[in-house]
């Protein structure tokens, strides 16, 4: 994973900087070959595998593996399975994909940095044990309250909370302990809960949960379970049994950290040297920093999740969705998305991010990478009427036509020209304004590569609607080059370029245009309700007219890691080719237009 050349320093940057300095976490040991010697950085990124990734999750894999990338270090990426009543093998797969896509290498054996993949479920063992150890220790008891129950004697601020279970002898609690091992009990029957204080203002250390019944298999562990660990239990034990130093997470977990910490202090009371309990367990460091928020966006995957399911959307990878699959399949590239990250920083301040920062960001990497390509999304016909004037009036004529002009090594292409042609309808007016430089009667504009036409005249059909636009072309443009003088030395100008495809080599395709989901900032914000907010004009699809060259790969396109073909379709935009496309049924997804159009709105409101 690439970053830019000149990086700002973070604040969390800055605490793994102090703490290899200080010795904190110690080194890494002789058999860790080229990391040997030098201060341990261990990070991870642990999704729950309940959704697809978003753009929020791409920020914490960017920062996550970057801490570890640039202090030569280690990355997991580990699943916090823990619910399987809303987990997944497709959410892990997804997951896994995605990670990997954005440059997140957690494989020991293909990246520098890779820590290894590892699941929460394969620890539950160790958790269990934890647990009984727990209660052993008067730490911790089994409950029978229902979670109605334990919801209403949850307390106020002024008043404890209570359970008439908490002061159960210890041998009857592992007993129950016992019989939820063995699935002996009820959904719902008892839970294991943490014996810390009633009285707590952080209601988080008010006896928290740590153990439900749950009889459903699970997708790692299979039917061997029936109680599952609650999140706030499971997740600092896996950051520990993994020896991650530096377990970053969003603000809102910043007053679970007490508990947290809570739980690593009371599993290694008594523990040490000789204990009969075994050695102390590694206590990581949890630090906080401030979740990705993007305007015109909804992130919540309990939301995205009816929305797919609704039918609002077609699917988690729904090029209009905030998906790590569904901006890969629109078109937007690895490098963006990083760049993206890095660009919003990292700090403990909760903001809004302008959404229009991505799309700048896909804009300025593909508009370096992307090939240059032809498509008249919006045709109609042009017919020269003095093509014959320059020989066989059927004859083809091939221009050339740069791929890349950020790119002098991706060379040319030949482009098809002939006697008829398609252009866009908005690039013809019958009665055009001021400052109108494209094609309208009279006028002359430069097409693209080939040569200046003047409109002569228009065609309309039955109703009423233009249907060809018959023009003169100037042989002594060839190239779009300016004519020689007149008799009076004086040179003709044109201020407008317009692109177009030859009418009988052009392809057909299926164009897509995507634009962002909601019409408001914060969608809901106004009335409660996200979907009130739901753009319309979110997808357009029109059949389009492309160049002959995007039927299928050829000299001059980029070798895209991902297979994803990208292009700068001339004037309108950067495109990709859609994961639905098939020879002789092309489609284009519309990633970004070439102009950001939503600022534009925005300044004139």
């Amino acid at each position: 994973m690439s970053e830019p050349a000149e990086r700002a320093s973070h604040f969390i940057d800055q605490i793994v900087e102090a703490d290899a300095a200080s010795g904190k976490w110690g080194v890494w040991p002789a058999q860790e070959g080229a990391r040997a010697g030098k201060p341990r950085v261990h990070t991870r990124f642990p999704p729950e595998p309940n959704g697809y990734l978003h753009i929020g999750h791409a920020k914490s894999i960017c920062l996550n593996f970057g801490l570890a990338e640039r202090s030569g270090g280690k990355f997991n990426l580990r699943f916090d399975d823990t619910n399987p009543t809303k987990e997944e093998q497709e959410y892990v797969d997804a997951i896994i994909r995605d990670v990997k896509w954005l440059g997140a290498e957690f494989d020991p054996a293909k990246g520098a940095c890779g820590g290894g993949l590892f699941f929460a479920s394969n620890y539950f063992g160790q958790m269990y044990a934890y647990a009984e150890e727990l209660v052993k220790k008067g730490r911790a008891y089994v409950c029978e309250l229902s979670a109605d129950e334990v919801s209403k004697r949850r307390g106020t601020p002024q008043t404890p909370a209570t359970s008439p279970f908490r002061d159960r002898p210890v041998e009857e609690s592992l007993k129950l302990l016992a019989g939820m091992r063995a699935g002996k009990h009820p959904n719902g029957a008892m839970t294991v809960r943490a014996k810390i204080d009633l009285a707590s203002p952080n209601f988080n250390l008010r006896d928290p949960v740590m153990y439900r019944i749950v009889h459903e298999p699970h997708h790692n562990t299979g039917d061997a379970w029936s109680m599952y660990p609650m999140y706030d239990w499971a997740h600092g034990l896996e950051d520990s049994l993994e020896g991650i130093t530096h377990s970053v997470c969003t603000l809102e977990f910043e007053n679970h950290r007490p508990l947290y910490d809570w739980f690593i202090d009371a599993i290694n009371e008594g523990r040490g040297e000789g204990s009969a309990w075994g050695p102390r367990i590694h206590h990581p460091q949890q630090i906080e920093f401030a979740k990705l928020r993007p305007t015109y966006t909804v992130l919540s995957k309990r939301n995205l999740l009816k929305m797919v399911e609704s039918g609002i959307v077609k699917g988690w990878d729904d090029p209009r969705m905030p998906t790590i699959s569904a901006l890969r399949r629109r078109g937007f590239t690895p490098e963006s998305i990083r760049a993206f990250c890095d660009d919003v920083g990292v700090t403990r301040a909760e903001s809004i991010i302008d959404i229009g920062r991505l799309e700048n960001a896909a804009r300025e990497h593909l508009n370096k990478a992307a090939p240059r390509r032809m498509a008249v999304l919006r045709p109609v016909k042009v017919v020269i009427t003095n093509w014959k004037d320059g020989g066989d009036e059927a004859r083809v004529e091939w221009m050339d036509a740069v791929n890349n002009p950020e790119d002098a090594a991706a060379g040319s292409r030949r482009v098809p020209f002939t006697k008829e042609l398609f252009i866009e309808r908005d690039d013809f007016m019958e009665a055009p304004p001021k400052k109108f430089f494209r094609l309208a009667p009279g006028a002359e504009v430069r097409l693209r590569y080939a040569y200046w036409v003047t409109c002569t005249g228009i065609v309309k059909d039955a109703a009423g609607e233009i249907a060809e636009i018959h023009c003169t072309y100037d042989p002594r443009t060839r190239g779009g080059n300016d004519p020689p003088p007149g008799p009076d030395g004086k040179s003709r100008k044109v201020k407008g370029t317009i692109h177009w495809v030859s009418a009988s080599h052009a392809a057909r395709a299926e164009v897509r245009l995507f634009d962002r989901l909601f019409n408001a900032e914060e969608p809901g914000k106004a009335s409660g309700d996200y979907t009130t907010d739901l753009n319309p004009r979110s997808l357009e699809v029109v059949s389009a007219y492309i160049e002959p060259a995007l039927a299928e790969p050829g000299d001059g396109e980029p070798e895209w890691a991902d297979g994803i073909r990208r292009y700068q379709f001339e004037r309108l935009g950067y495109f990709c080719v859609d994961s639905e496309s098939r020879p002789g049924a092309l489609v284009f997804n519309r990633t970004v237009t070439l102009k950001d159009a939503w600022a534009k709105e925005a300044a004139k409101q």
